[in-house]
């Protein structure tokens, strides 16, 4: 398990193993209603035609205007040091892939 220090004024943050290791996703499916946005990650696999969410996470809209701000600062520093990324075209999702309120 890691931590960070804690000094005056900072959060102690705590990741452990499990967590640490990540999940894979490849396709995110995001949902929202006037309280939430609600991100599903998936790991599609070519030529299965069912794939499950492994991962939800739920954000106030606050917290979800302040992420896509990060995300897109961190994409931008990327491409700074390594270059532009490229869109792969992607085959469209179908119109019928998405949670079906299973969890």
């Amino acid at each position: 398990m890691e931590e960070n220090k804690n000094k005056e004024g900072q959060l102690n943050i705590e990741l452990d193993q499990a967590i640490a290791e990540g999940t894979y996703s490849n396709l995110a499916i995001i949902n929202h209603s006037m309280s939430e946005f609600i991100v599903d990650f998936i790991n599609i696999m070519p030529g299965v035609p069912k794939a499950k969410v492994k991962s939800r996470i739920i954000l106030t809209p606050q917290h979800a205007k302040r992420l896509t701000k990060a995300l897109a600062d961190n994409v931008r520093k990327f491409e700074n040091a390594h270059g532009e990324i490229k869109d792969s075209e992607q085959p469209p999702i179908p119109m019928n892939f998405g949670p079906t309120g299973q969890a």
